[in-house]
């Protein structure tokens, strides 16, 4: 079944890839894409078509708040995926109205737009830092929805939560049954789009579906945005021969996720029939720490002998471990994660040693401690 597909924030790092696993499968796409500065670079308003996006691709150039462009690219589609989103735990907590206009009330937008306009199911981006802290496990085997941990200011010894004992809790993969904790204004909007899909939906005869996405990474992510996936700023340090910047001891632990099975996990919740109605984790099913991660990434690029910069404090709205459970997605959408991860950064490596990338992760630390958000 062919459809017409509207995909908003389909010209970013996610949304190239979505974009052209639809075509593949035959569907026509339209993009719309407000090409902000900050992710596309300063020239992206003046091309004709972003890079990385697919000639074959229909592009409005327009904000995801302007409802009559909305209105104008929701004509004549038969479903939506919706991307379109200020992405960056650090930034939300000091640029709010930004992040909550274009994140929430872009999606209010886009809905009202809706119920003129209903189309046969919308497929919402969300995010793993709803959860904020992961699922944990005490000694005593109980499951921990709730754990909360100090700051090593406070007099405590590790970065890991504790239970009220004062006892260590165990890191275990996070289920979508996790109950959220909104640890950021990007949590706090992820959960709120969440919601106002599945709530706008049913009544207006949609179908509706939310991923949770964990940590994407691949070719085509924005180098110069300090505020993008962790791999990207990464990369952007070591291309200027900068050690990464690791935040806390850099055993934080991750779930890191190809964008293009991140891509396949939406064309398949595009159109399989039960997934109407579901929210499901997209990860790869495999936790790394932020340390282990850094050093592979710099082998991958031959840059063996920089080390990371462990700063060793940490910053607010982050969260200690959170990794995916793949249980529901892999038994409701079919979703398994396909990308190895060595190959996956290999292929990373060779398209950043292609690019150029402004460090400007220097300039984001240092916004976040003038604002007193790193401790």
């Amino acid at each position: 079944m062919s459809e017409h597909v509207l995909v908003t924030g389909g010209a970013g790092f996610i949304g190239k890839a979505v974009c052209a696993e639809l075509l593949r499968r035959g569907h026509r796409v339209r993009v719309l894409d407000s090409l902000i500065e900050q992710v596309h670079g300063p020239a992206a308003r003046e091309a004709a078509l972003p890079e990385g996006l697919s000639p074959e691709v229909e592009l409005i150039h327009a904000d995801v708040r302007d409802g009559d462009r909305v209105a104008k690219a929701l004509r004549g589609v038969d479903s939506v995926v919706h991307l379109a989103a200020e992405v960056g735990v650090g930034q939300s907590m000091y640029e709010v109205e930004r992040y909550t206009s274009t994140n929430d009330v872009g999606t209010a937008v886009l809905f009202e737009r809706l119920i003129d306009s209903p189309v046969r199911r919308v497929v919402t981006a969300s995010s793993m830092s709803i959860y904020g802290e992961g699922l944990y496990r005490d000694e005593d085997g109980a499951l921990v929805q709730d754990a909360e941990r100090g700051r090593l200011r406070d007099g405590q010894a590790t970065w890991d939560p504790l239970d009220a004992q004062g006892r260590p809790l165990a890191p275990v993969a996070t289920p979508e049954w996790k109950q959220p904790s909104l640890s950021s204004i990007y949590a706090l909007n992820k959960f709120v789009q969440e919601r106002t899909t599945h709530i706008m939906a049913q009544p207006y005869g949609m179908e509706s579906v939310c991923l949770r996405l964990f940590n994407v990474y691949g070719p085509g992510q924005a180098l110069s945005n300090p505020y993008t996936g962790v791999l990207a700023i990464f990369a952007s340090r070591l291309l200027n021969g900068q050690p990464p910047m690791i935040f806390e001891d850099g055993e934080q632990r991750r779930d890191f996720v190809h964008v293009n099975d991140v891509a396949r996990a939406f064309a398949e919740a595009l159109f399989l029939p039960k997934a109407a109605g579901g929210t499901f984790n997209i990860g790869s099913g495999h936790d790394r720490s932020v340390r282990e991660v850094a050093n592979e990434l710099a082998r991958a690029m031959g840059r063996n002998a920089i080390e990371p910069e462990i700063v060793g404090k940490a910053r607010t709205g982050d969260i200690r471990h959170c990794f995916c459970d793949t249980t529901l997605s892999r038994n409701t959408l079919g979703f398994a994660a396909q990308e190895d991860f060595a190959e996956g950064l290999a292929v990373l490596a060779g398209w950043v040693a292609t690019q150029t990338a402004d460090d400007r992760v220097a300039e984001a630390r240092g916004e976040l401690e003038a604002r007193g958000l790193v401790a």
